[in-house]
């Protein structure tokens, strides 16, 4: 990009570039527009990473959305034309430096001319295990570009996502033992030992080192197949979805562990959500005293009704989730959410089954970790009756046969689930008795509308008694029905 882009070409250009940041479902309001508009007149728009930075900063409110933000930046500015391209000298400076590198090695070890192509899987992992040591940027770029060149075997035309790509460069790479190795060199030049905090804090350094350098090969690989392929027909396949988009049911385990940190923020703004929701309900019944009070002021006429203050009642919460299989991951995360609001009710508790039943509410009163509480409810809760296959008409009989008194009034019911009953007796009836003693009783199920009902689910005979069925497959939609239960 160069200065010579009249301001109204960068409005345009901006205002472009939120609307695909919108579509990719990050949330941009006008005023961060008007921040980065403000932002990008301070950064000298030739310098790429300034660039793209000045945006970030002002357009990204979630760590977890940034690279999201980093694919389309990188389509989104590939579509423009030649005065929106971005360029920047840093490729030529550091191919130049490569050369210059491989230079004083070949004069040192008497080799010929043959780049990356002519060293040994042996010399560049000792190549870049110094660059990632040194936290060398200009040279972890330059080896994520070289790596790429040499192991990806990236071919023109050729339908291969970006995943199996970098696949191949980091096996090629062998970064899963170079945390060890530069760990071992660390110890090796330290005069002293290293104290168990020093060595804590340079492995995290080190981890971070790496995190960026798979960062920088994910930006080339992406790079050369926007080339290959043109920007409109990457821009679907290179979008990942942001971790509030994740499917419960079908999320990596590194999607897991973003979904994780995602939570947490999540549920301050829940909490502080639903209490400001419970002061600003609709009034109260009218207060005819004061009404007639205030009535003296007009005449006797009473033109302003005064009502009295609502009684705010938290509802008490009554969670029964199906732990089995797939759903798991779901009913994991909703008892995470559930108990991280827990101030928001009066009451939580919670049980969990697969074919038999057991409530667990008593695991997260002993422990103020959360995750704790989680991983006993996965190794300790006696759920398994017979085989160990969900069997949602035992577990909701025996639930009603035990627990069934403790239903009131005030109870708010949430069942999670997929309904896919193995073809057993659904035990409808359950519900359906739940509901009549019951304030509110929702159904959660974690797979896509169109697959209720299919198969061995049964999600319509329990629904059907309860105040709806909502699909909740991932944060996102578990966000907007919490909203519910204030």
């Amino acid at each position: 990009m160069t200065e010579t882009v009249e301001s109204g070409g960068m409005l345009d250009l901006l205002n472009g570039f939120v609307v695909e940041l919108r579509n990719a479902g990050l949330p941009v309001s006008l005023t961060e527009n008007l921040d980065a508009m403000e932002a990008v007149q301070h950064v000298p728009l030739e310098d790429r990473e300034a660039f793209k930075y000045a945006l970030g900063a002002t357009l990204i409110k979630n760590h977890a959305h940034w690279r999201s933000f980093e694919t389309v930046f990188e389509v989104y500015f590939s579509l423009r034309g030649p005065e929106y391209q971005i360029a920047t000298d840093a490729d030529g400076d550091i191919d130049e430096m490569w050369r210059e590198l491989q230079e004083l090695q070949q004069q040192g070890e008497g080799k010929g001319q043959g780049g990356m192509d002519s060293m040994t899987p042996e010399e560049i992992a000792q190549m870049l295990m110094q660059a990632l040591m040194n936290g060398d940027q200009q040279m972890m770029r330059a080896m994520a570009k070289q790596s790429v060149q040499r192991f990806a075997g990236m071919e023109p035309g050729r339908p291969v996502g970006g995943t199996y790509y970098l696949y191949r460069t980091l096996r090629n790479l062998d970064l899963d033992n170079m945390l060890d190795k530069m760990m071992d060199a660390s110890r090796e030049r330290s005069s002293n030992d290293l104290s168990s905090m020093q060595e804590r804090l340079e492995k995290e350094e080190y981890e971070d080192r790496i995190e960026k350098f798979k960062g920088e090969i994910e930006a080339e690989i992406r790079r050369r197949l926007v080339a290959d392929r043109g920007a409109e027909a990457m821009a679907k396949t290179l979008r990942k979805p942001l971790p509030e988009d994740v499917e419960f049911m079908h999320a990596s385990r590194d999607e897991m562990g973003a979904l994780k940190k995602s939570l947490y923020p999540l549920t301050r703004k829940l909490a502080a959500r639903l209490a400001r929701k419970r002061r600003h309900k609709r009034t109260g019944p009218l207060d005819f005293r004061s009404t007639v009070r205030h009535s003296l002021s007009y005449g006797g006429v009473p033109a302003e009704p005064k009502f009295k203050a609502p009684r705010v009642a938290k509802p008490e919460l009554i969670v029964i989730a199906d732990i089995s299989g797939s759903v798991a991951a779901f009913a994991r995360f909703t008892l995470m959410l559930v108990y991280a609001i827990q101030n928001q009710f009066s009451k939580v508790r919670s049980f969990v089954f697969i074919d038999g039943i057991d409530e667990v509410t008593d695991y997260f009163r002993s422990t103020e970790d959360i995750g704790e509480a989680i991983h006993r409810v996965n190794t300790e809760a006696d759920v398994v009756w017979v085989d160990g296959h969900s069997d949602y008409g035992h577990a909701f009989e025996v639930f009603w046969d035990t627990y069934g008194t403790d239903i009131t009034a005030k109870s708010t019911v949430l069942l999670l689930g997929d309904a896919r009953n193995n073809y057993h007796a659904s035990q409808a009836w359950v519900v359906k008795e739940i509901a009549k003693k019951a304030r509110h009783v929702y159904w959660l199920n974690p797979e896509p509308k169109s697959y209720w009902n299919t198969g061995d689910s049964i999600v319509g005979e329990y629904g059907a008694h309860t105040d709806g069925v909502y699909e909740c497959r991932n944060l996102r939609q578990l966000e907007s029905f919490v909203d519910l239960l204030a």
